[in-house]
């Protein structure tokens, strides 16, 4: 390990398991893809069930793991849509990340009481969708009154899966490019994010020059948590990917794949202008550990704080690659879901509190409380731009946003195996090709194993 890389303790314990199986990290990183009942492929009408005739239950209950600290705004809306509807939610923590909900929603399917709504993360909600337990939402939503048209298209599309769709947006968030705008006027450079990564290589060595003693022009987010989500961007903006758009067809290991790869190792190794964020790059940021890096719109507002009077945060969409500069945005965050196992008069119920929770007022209100991007095309913003202008750019950017590698969000356990192959590539200057040939091997074997014999 060099003296400018890191690892989180987290990360290095990934490391240490390099020998690992697929089966193993599938076991230790949340619910299988079997249910308990031991049923195969989903297969359903795509549309779902028929709510003719049905009235909707007069009380449900929510599990979510309050994302972004987004209980309490989430307690007002619930009141909000009891008194304008009279159907009573109870809001349940049943955990405190999505892992842990996962965990619960999976033993309830095996005889414990279900809930009438789930919180449904972007790399969660398939595993419900092959065991079967979700149900498709196109009837349920029609018979709320929920438009899904209004929905932004990248977004919903984020939920579709075999020409149905699975869950709706509600806590959704993007990465940014957040830079040190004194950094970068020190460095002589223009005010704005670089249009593409190879931009940056030419700005990064300015940057170095003026950066202080321990400091990077750019850090990498944090592997354990960040490297299969964000490094999708440069994947994409180099032609290649973890997989093939809308395919699990695996490409981590192409060409284009490594090259992308290649650039993010010369990055730390060869050019010495970027390190690897221990825990959170956005901090490091803030910390003056680094002057550029790339995180969550979520963590806008807790950067803004955390630099008042030190310094100007910038904020601009992702740079793009050799190959394609837009749109190389990936989404990413949760939505909500119904279980199958419920009444249709609960179901009915909880789509019409879906549909509310995420209606063009709630996601404002949400918007504003917790720093996600409002899911709806016709909310009004007016009140969030007034309050912080830089959060117009994370909003503009939804425009150009692309649905995740299905490698990334549909297969159990590629999030671990895609750390441990960055972070050997990054912090051991390990061969790229072999390092994605052998992630290669370890994604197909969890998709031939985990996800295809529940396919339909």
């Amino acid at each position: 390990m060099t003296t400018h890389s890191y690892l989180s303790r987290r990360s290095l314990l990934g490391l240490a398991g390099l020998g690992v199986g697929a089966a193993a990290l599938s076991a230790c990183g949340g619910p299988s893809t079997t249910s308990g009942s031991g049923s195969g492929a989903a297969s359903t009408d795509p549309n779902g069930p028929s709510f003719d005739g049905v009235q909707p239950a007069k009380q449900i209950t929510f599990w979510s793991n309050h994302p972004g600290n987004s209980e309490a705004v989430t307690r007002q809306i619930i009141q909000k849509f009891t008194a304008s509807t009279g159907i009573t939610v109870n809001l349940v923590t049943a955990g405190s990340t999505y892992e842990e909900v996962a965990q619960k929603f999976q033993a309830a399917q095996a005889g414990g009481q279900l809930p009438d709504v789930v919180v449904f993360s972007d790399v969660w909600w398939f595993r419900y969708y092959t065991q079967n337990s979700i149900i498709p939402l196109a009837n349920a939503l029609k018979a709320a009154g929920v438009d899904p048209t209004d929905y932004r298209d990248g977004l919903y599309a984020d939920y579709q899966y075999a020409g149905a769709q699975w869950a709706v947006p509600w806590a959704r968030s993007t990465p940014l490019f957040y830079y040190n705008k004194s950094d970068w006027k020190k460095a002589g450079l223009p005010d704005r994010a670089p249009k593409t990564w190879a931009e940056f290589a030419e700005w990064a060595p300015k940057l170095q020059a003026v950066a202080g003693a321990g400091q990077h022009a750019y850090e990498h987010p944090a592997l354990a948590d960040y490297a299969g989500w964000t490094l999708q961007n440069i994947l994409w903006g180099y032609g290649g990917g973890w997989s093939k758009k809308d395919s699990f067809d695996i490409t981590c290991d192409t060409d284009q794949s490594v090259a992308a790869l290649q650039y993010v190792q010369d990055s730390v190794y060869k050019g010495k202008w970027a390190g690897v964020s221990n825990k959170s790059a956005t901090d490091d940021l803030a910390a003056g550990a680094c002057s550029a890096t790339i995180g969550s719109t979520g963590s806008l507002v807790g950067i803004q704080k955390a630099v008042a009077g030190k310094f100007q945060v910038g904020v601009g969409f992702l740079p793009g690659g050799p190959v394609s500069q837009s749109p190389v945005c990936p989404t990413g965050g949760a939505g909500v879901g119904i279980p199958k196992g419920i009444k249709p008069e609960n179901q009915l119920a909880a789509a019409k509190f879906i549909g509310y929770l995420t209606n063009p007022e709630s996601t404002v209100a949400f918007s504003q409380a917790t720093g996600y991007m409002p899911v709806r095309k016709s909310a009004d913003t007016s009140s969030l731009l007034a309050a912080n202008p830089l959060i117009g750019t994370a909003i503009k950017q939804l425009d150009v946003t692309r649905t995740q590698d299905y490698a990334r969000v549909f297969l159990p356990g590629a999030d671990q195996e895609m750390a441990k192959s960055v972070a050997q590539i990054v912090t051991q200057q390990a061969d790229v090709k072999q390092a994605m040939s052998s992630l290669k091997g370890t994604l197909e074997q969890i998709y031939t194993t985990q996800v295809k014999p529940h396919l339909a």
